[in-house]
This record gives structure tokens, C-alpha cells and sequence, in this order.
């Protein structure tokens, strides 16, 4: 039999040729690190019969065209479904490409943004700092006030007692 090939299509967009892709896990001889290793073959598709997605079997035979030398034999596994994208999303108009000076812009006016709401937390944070500060002299004075008067009010006493 000849060398055949089991992979899965990945391009069914050219008439009667189809890509299919070969996935294969690889330890490296040296290192020992595993790595995937995907090879691609174009095969000759007669009938149309494979689409994207499909597991198939290939087999070598002679050259067909400049790339195709492998030939269907079979579809082993139909795809389970693919994702139909709607007709509003595949109309959707897409913006004009964005130059670097556009770029460069935007990314200033993010970085004064950044300095901006910065300088506002750091206000904020010392208009917390002079609220508590002004909050603790308060009470410092109240305090200071509240000593005096028990002095005051001791003085009172002492002076009662030796009259």
C-alpha cells in the first residue's frame, strides 16, 4: 500500500484540492522538551466531499500539480459543526486605520489622564492629613483648656483650705 497519512483538512477553499494538516508530538534529542510539529500536505480532492474541520486519510501518488502529490481516500470523521458567523456581523463597517501619531496621542492624553486623577488623589489625601490635624489641635486645646481649669479649680480648693 502506499504511504498514506491521517490528518485533518484545514482549507477546502480551492476546487478539488484540500490542505490537510498533520499534528505530531515530538521529544526533543537533546533537551527532552516536547513540542508539536505541524506539517501541511495539499491533496487532491475529486469529488469535493472533504470540508474543513473533517479527520481524512491521504495516500501519496505522483504528482498531480507543483504542490499536490497526495489523494483522498477517504473522509474517516465528518466535522461536528462549524460557527456561521450572521450577516450583520460580516457588514459591519470597520474603522479607518489608526496612524502612530493618532496613537501617540492617545497615549499621552492617557498618561495626563493618569497624572490628572494623581494629583487629584494626592489633593484629596492632604485635605484628609489637614482635617485630622486640624481635628487633633482641637482637642489638644480642649484638653489644654481642661487642665487649666482643674489648676484653676485646685488653686480655688488650696486657697479654701488655708482660709
Amino acid at each position: 500500500m502506499a504511504h498514506t497519512l491521517i490528518g485533518t483538512v484545514t482549507s477546502d477553499k480551492r476546487d478539488k484540492t484540500i490542505t490537510v494538516s498533520i499534528v505530531s508530538r515530538e521529544t526533543h534529542p537533546l533537551y527532552r522538551k516536547q513540542y508539536t510539529k505541524t506539517r501541511k500536505y495539499t491533496a487532491h480532492d475529486e469529488k469535493n466531499e472533504a470540508h474543513i474541520g473533517d479527520r481524512v486519510q491521504i495516500a501519496m501518488t505522483a504528482p498531480i500539480s507543483k504542490t499536490k502529490a497526495y489523494t483522498l481516500v477517504k473522509v474517516l470523521e465528518k466535522a461536528r459543526g462549524t460557527v456561521e458567523l450572521k450577516e450583520d456581523v460580516n457588514n459591519v463597517e470597520l474603522p479607518e486605520k489608526v496612524g502612530a501619531d493618532e496613537i501617540a496621542k492617545a497615549k499621552k492624553s492617557e498618561e495626563i489622564e493618569k497624572i490628572d486623577d494623581e494629583a487629584k488623589e494626592a489633593a484629596e489625601v492632604e485635605e484628609a492629613d489637614e482635617v485630622d490635624e486640624n481635628e487633633e489641635a482641637d482637642e489638644a486645646d480642649e484638653n489644654e483648656e481642661a487642665d487649666e481649669a482643674d489648676e484653676n479649680e485646685e488653686a480655688d480648693e488650696a486657697e479654701g483650705e488655708e482660709a
